[in-house]
């Protein structure tokens, strides 16, 4: 049986993975407009919004691919192989170097990574949608999300040093704590890692609401979907900003009120594409549903080359300085202008090869 594709949730499928690749390479870090850098700490930027509505989004996915599927060992089976072969593109991507041997130190290579969180993320959603109903999953996300807060926000350190846990950065913070018990020192930062195993467990939430909107796209009534999805987005957003006065909007930590604030701009987003798209069949975005039809292949490809170039010598620089100093350093007055157009051409050569690929009817499968 074909799982059920409704087109705005491709077209925000690949709108958010184009914007991960846009965000994800500047012509240089050093300049870089604030709209596209992640927030320092606590708060809220555009960027931040990237990767929760990709998790939503595999949530949706979730729903409509296992939507009739049996409680069965095949699917079971079907779906921990998938998210291995996530796991192991994440790692593989962490360890690769054009450089023989090919891999990095394994004693400083990073082991958390984005793949490796959707591959988790994907493995414990699917299980909780084959076993819970909607009411189900509406509980486990206010017991995770009430539960997380009181635990690294009340729970005391075995560490008597420490007087009690904050949301800060390390060394009082409990996301931080564990992950370093965890991982050690195979992190993106000393500090904290933004795809650790801690900060997961509510990444996995972002991720059943996904489900739960999806519910809303399969049993509602048609004319009823989107005041359903506009009605919950508000209802998010005001346990979510209300939750911020005790649990900061933060992505490093992906704190509850974090959860709520970013599922409640993603159901408000699909709303509106659901409602010109597969409502009033309005026709736009299609490069954007191109994307969304092969998103983690066209991810995958963007790491590997823009790594690849930030590794590869052109004599004194790499491919990527090369390019940058060569053809956008000196065509523009603004080198933080300089910088994002590197980043909208790199964006234009994947949105090109996901038509290609497209029209081949190549899609890549995870």
């Amino acid at each position: 049986m074909k799982t059920q594709r409704i087109e705005s949730v491709d077209i925000l499928r690949g709108f958010t993975i184009t914007a991960m690749i846009l965000v994800n390479t500047p012509g240089s870090w050093s300049h870089v407009y604030t709209p596209l850098l992640h927030a320092e700490w606590h708060g809220l930027t555009p960027t931040d919004l990237i990767f929760p509505f990709f998790l939503f989004i595999v949530g949706i996915s979730i729903y409509f691919s296992y939507n009739n599927k049996s409680n069965s060992s095949s699917t079971y089976k079907k779906i921990i192989i998938r998210s291995l072969k996530l796991l192991g593109l994440g790692l593989f991507l962490n360890a690769f170097s054009p450089n023989y041997p090919f891999v990095e130190e394994i004693a400083t290579m990073r082991f958390p990574g984005i793949l490796q969180r959707i591959g988790c993320v994907f493995l414990v959603s699917s299980i909780l949608f084959l076993n819970c109903n909607w009411k189900s999953l509406l509980v486990i996300c206010v017991s995770v999300l009430i539960g997380y807060w009181l635990f690294i926000g009340f729970m005391p350190f075995p560490n008597s040093e420490i007087i009690r846990p904050t949301f800060d950065r390390a060394p009082n913070n409990w996301v931080n704590y564990i992950d370093l018990k965890i991982f050690g020192n195979h992190l993106w930062q000393k500090d904290y890692d933004p795809e650790g195993f801690f900060s997961t467990i509510p990444a996995i939430i972002s991720c059943v609401f996904g489900i739960l909107v999806a519910h809303i796209l399969h049993r509602i009534n048609l004319n009823m979907r989107v005041i359903y999805m506009v009605a919950l987005s508000l209802i998010l957003f005001v346990l979510g900003y209300v939750f911020n006065n005790w649990f900061p909007i933060n992505k490093a930590i992906w704190s509850s009120s974090f959860v709520l604030v970013t599922t409640g701009w993603a159901t408000l987003i699909l709303a509106a594409i659901y409602f010109l798209t597969d409502i009033l069949n309005f026709k736009f975005g299609s490069i954007f549903k191109y994307v969304g039809m092969n998103a983690i292949g066209i991810y995958f490809i963007s790491s590997i080359i823009s790594k690849s170039f930030y590794l590869i010598k052109v004599g004194e620089y790499n491919i990527h300085s090369y390019m940058y100093d060569s053809i956008f350093v000196h065509s523009v007055l603004s080198d933080k202008l300089a910088s994002l157009l590197y980043a909208l051409t790199a964006v234009m050569f994947y949105l090109f090869l996901a038509y290609f690929l497209a029209k081949k009817k190549i899609f890549i499968k995870v």
